[in-house]
Parts: C-alpha cells; sequence; structure tokens
C-alpha cells in the first residue's frame, strides 16, 4: 500500500456546510487547507438534504395549487398528472448543478484539495494526525496545526422487530425512489416526516404519520401543531399521534405495520412504503476518537465549548455532529467560527437565541425565540397573544385563512421573549421575527413599527397590536 504525507494548517473531515464554510474562511486567511470526504462532496444539504427535498416539495405545491385553485371565485381546479421520474430527475440535476457551482468549483477556485477517503485519527492526543484509507487505495497521512471534524450526521433507525427484514426508507432513500408510492407510512411527525408526507400525500399518495408523541410538531407551541394537524387532516392525510409502531413485516409484497394507538389497542396499518423520520445521530463511528482524547456524549454527539473546541485543545467540531441545532446555517457559522478562532485568534462565540427554523409545510412552521413554557422555565413573566388568518388580510385576499401567529413577551418589560408562526411565507416572517429579538424590541415597538400592507410581515404588527387592541376593531392597515 502507497503511503503520501499532506501538510496543511486546517485539515477538515467532511464537505458540507461546516467544512466548507471552515474551509474558505480558512483560505481568505491565506491558510493551506485540505478536505478528507469519504462519500460525495457537499455533504447532506445539498445531496440528500434542504436542496432536494424543498425541489420537490415546491413541486408538489405547484400541483396542490392548481387543483384548490377553485377556492378563488371564477377559478377552476385543475387536474396536474405526476411524471414521478421526470421529478426526480429533474431534482437530480438540480442536485448536481449546486454541487458542481457550489462546492467542487469553490475549492477548486480557492486551491484547497479534498482527498477522497475515510479518515481515522491516529498518534497521539498531543500529536494528533489523520489517516486517510483512500476510495482508490492507499493511505494518506495528514498532518495539520487544526483539526476540524465535520462529518454531519445520518438518519436515527429505531430498534423496531422485523423493521431490517422488511425493508425502510429515510429522508435519503425516499427522494430516490424510481416509482411513487400509491401508499406511505410515515413515522415521525417533526419536521422532516411532516414535510414528506405532505409532499407524498400532493403528489398522489395515501400517506399515514405515526407520532410518538402526542401531538404532530412536538416542539413547537401547542396552537401551531394542532393548526397543522388540521391541515393535514383538509389534505386527507391520516395522523396517529401517541402511537408507536411495534413490529413490521411484509405479507404480498407490502409492508404491514403493527401500531400501538394512544388509546392501547393495536391495529395494523398496510402500504407500499415505510419512511423513517425519528430523528439523525452523528456520525463519529469509525473515527476512533478516543486515540485522541475527544470526548463524546451517550449519543455519539462530539462534545464541544462555546467556540466548538473539543476536549482536544488542536481539534474542533462543527455542524450535526456535535448535536446542537440540525440547520444548515448554524452549521456554516459554526464552520467559519472556528476558522477565526484557531486560526485567526478570533475572540467570539455565537448567539443561539435568535436561530429561527422553519418546517416546510404548505402553510409553513416557523419558530425563533422561547416558548411559553420555556420563558417561563427563565424566569420570565411571560404573556401571549395568538392571531389567526382570518384577521390578517393577505390570507383574507389569499382565500386561505390558516394562519396562527403567537408571540410570547415578558409582561414586565414588555419586551419579545418569542415568535411562532404557522403561514404560507413563514420562513420569510421569520427572519423579521429573528431581527425584532436580535434587536431587544418592545410589543409596543412592534406595534408601532412599519408593516407593508398585505404582507404575511404585517401579521407580526398586528398580533403585537392585540396586546392592546382588539384587531376586530381596526380598518385595514390601521396604524
Amino acid at each position: 500500500m502507497t503511503t503520501t504525507n499532506v501538510r496543511a494548517d486546517l485539515a477538515v473531515i467532511g464537505s458540507g456546510a461546516a467544512g466548507f464554510a471552515a474551509a474558505i474562511a480558512a483560505a481568505k486567511l491565506g491558510k493551506k487547507v485540505v478536505m478528507v470526504e469519504r462519500d460525495t462532496v457537499g455533504g447532506t444539504c445539498v445531496n440528500v438534504g434542504c436542496v432536494p427535498s424543498k425541489a420537490l416539495v415546491a413541486a408538489a405545491a405547484a400541483r396542490h395549487a392548481a387543483a384548490t385553485a377553485d377556492r378563488f371565485p371564477g377559478l377552476g381546479a385543475a387536474a396536474v398528472g405526476v411524471d414521478f421520474a421526470a421529478l426526480i430527475g429533474g431534482k437530480q440535476a438540480l442536485v448536481e448543478q449546486l454541487r458542481a457551482d457550489k462546492y467542487i468549483a469553490l475549492a477548486q477556485e480557492y486551491g484547497w484539495q479534498i482527498v477522497a477517503g475515510a479518515a481515522v485519527f491516529s498518534g497521539t492526543a498531543d500529536a494528533p494526525v489523520v489517516a486517510v484509507e483512500l476510495i482508490g487505495g492507499g493511505t494518506r497521512i495528514v498532518e495539520a496545526e487544526h483539526y476540524l471534524i465535520a462529518t454531519g450526521a445520518a438518519p436515527r433507525i429505531p430498534a423496531v422487530a422485523g423493521l431490517t427484514e422488511a425493508g425502510y426508507s429515510t429522508s435519503t432513500t425516499a427522494m430516490e425512489l424510481e416509482k411513487l408510492p400509491s401508499s406511505l407510512i410515515v413515522l415521525g411527525g417533526n419536521a422532516v416526516g411532516l414535510e414528506l408526507a405532505q409532499l407524498f400525500a400532493r403528489l398522489g399518495t395515501r400517506v399515514t404519520v405515526v407520532e410518538a408523541r402526542e401531538r404532530l410538531a412536538p416542539f413547537e407551541e401547542a396552537e401551531l401543531s394542532y393548526a397543522i394537524e388540521a391541515v393535514f387532516a383538509e389534505e386527507n392525510i391520516r395522523v396517529l399521534t401517541g402511537a408507536a409502531l411495534t413490529e413490521v413485516h411484509v405479507v404480498d409484497g407490502a409492508k404491514v405495520a403493527t401500531i400501538r394507538t394512544r388509546e392501547g389497542t393495536i391495529e395494523q396499518a398496510r402500504a407500499d412504503q415505510l419512511l423513517i423520520a425519528t430523528g439523525r445521530r452523528p456520525n463519529t463511528a469509525g473515527l476512533r476518537l478516543g486515540a485522541v482524547s475527544v470526548a463524546v456524549d451517550e449519543d455519539g454527539a462530539i462534545m464541544v465549548d462555546v467556540r466548538q473546541r473539543t476536549s482536544n485543545p488542536r481539534i474542533w467540531a462543527a455542524g450535526d455532529v456535535t448535536g446542537g441545532p440540525q440547520l444548515v446555517y448554524v452549521a456554516a457559522a459554526q464552520g467559519t467560527l472556528v476558522a477565526d478562532i484557531a486560526l485567526a485568534h478570533a475572540d467570539r462565540a455565537l448567539d443561539y437565541s435568535t436561530v429561527p427554523r422553519v418546517t416546510f409545510t404548505s402553510p409553513g412552521l416557523a419558530a425563533v425565540g422561547l416558548t411559553e413554557t420555556d420563558a417561563a422555565a427563565a424566569g420570565f413573566a411571560p404573556e401571549s397573544r395568538v392571531l389567526h388568518g382570518a384577521s390578517v388580510p393577505r390570507s383574507l385576499v389569499g382565500r386561505d385563512t390558516r394562519a396562527v401567529v403567537k408571540l410570547v413577551a415578558d409582561r414586565r418589560s414588555g419586551r419579545v421573549l418569542g415568535v411562532h408562526v404557522l403561514a404560507e411565507g413563514a420562513g420569510e416572517l421569520i427572519a423579521a421575527a429573528g431581527y425584532v429579538l436580535g434587536a431587544g424590541m418592545t410589543v409596543e415597538q412592534l406595534a408601532h413599527a412599519w408593516a407593508p400592507y398585505l404582507t404575511v410581515a404585517e401579521a407580526l404588527k398586528l398580533t403585537a397590536q392585540a396586546f392592546t387592541t382588539d384587531v376586530a376593531t381596526l380598518s385595514c392597515c390601521a396604524g
């Protein structure tokens, strides 16, 4: 076996958002970077996560919009056919284009090398090195002043009797199916499960969602959870909450799932495909982190301080592998932070208090800041107002009043603590809400802020006004 050595200022293991952000920041500092990737360049988001899923979600939404156009007087509903193979092919072409333009070409432009192979730590805690088992054969030893572990996470598969034998899809493989399933059971009712359940239902699949907790979107405010359950009911998506998948077997080529319901009864559900969406686990197996004294928690996530440094001062970690918020923009910010601190001796940390999150259902789910329960636990005196779509002009003209906006504030100071939204355009609205929290605005200030009429964002101002006014008594665009 041939062994060659590479020396760098920063060695990055993983080529996703965190790894690329760190590598770009390091290259801008004039540092030498080597990146190791055992799979496809680009990581989760561009290859099997955000980009392909949202491309398919958008396509399914376009079909649904045509099917529901008759909510506008004077328009008729239209049935749009589905060529599933072409849909998947179009999604894949977009993925390959973005991977080439935003990852492979950028690495070439900035001038760092991507080594294709599996990284394993060796050496000692004081003198760590990475041995890369090259995909084409041989070994390459990478020595660096600093190492960044950015290996991401993979779908978590629960221990269910017969699941492995019966076979299943994950968020990765479901978007590679060659044929649209006529029926689908989705295990998991959080962000990934919700997006994919609605996506397939809108393409024509009969969908059942099984969620172990008492409601869908269990980590969101209850008002939003119940609202998205109502949306799913309207779209004929069956929902079983407080339910558990206990066994799976195959009968005549179909998956037959045994489910214990909330009431304690046992029922069997039959479907062409079974999709597991029960969270993700950090990718740390096989790295031999113990050899270089890098500590992990009980789930295998790498433990880091507020500056992303591990228990080994020369080794850093960023992104999903640390077990924090599994959001691509958080991973990228953490990667940049590592480069700034390790290579430019910056003295800063990230503020996660205003990190927004979005679930790309339709209407979308989005939130930033504290829930009412979390606010009370943090010592605030929370009060809240909930505004429904019938009070939002944008929802009225769009003939879709399913929107829900909840604003949580501190009764003593009036400061806005959290914003929680179910609405079309929820992602755009929640970005504005994040700026409200970051600026420390009060409910009164938000109630008197400028808000363009007939926008989704106007719902923020209206919800703030609801703390002191019955918004039903206001005229349109009342200031």
